[in-house]
């Protein structure tokens, strides 16, 4: 799992929502520096983190994945 890509994915999602690192973490239930730990890939969230992330930005868990090889 790449998470440096997991990170790149949460941002490109949040600015296009036009949402800031408080306002995510606000929905997600978490910190604003945690965010943006996940964002450069300095923390990797727990599933349950990943999933309330997603819920947050209305995508699919597996958005946030890339899965090219």
């Amino acid at each position: 799992m790449n998470m440096d890509s997991i990170g790149k994915y949460i941002r490109e999602y949040r600015v296009a929502k036009g949402m800031t690192q408080e306002t995510l973490a606000e929905y997600a239930d978490i910190s604003p520096s945690y965010v943006s730990m996940i964002e450069r890939a300095e923390k990797t969230p727990a599933l349950e983190t990943l999933i309330e992330i997603a819920n947050a930005l209305e995508v699919s868990v597996k958005d946030l994945f890339d899965f090219t090889f």
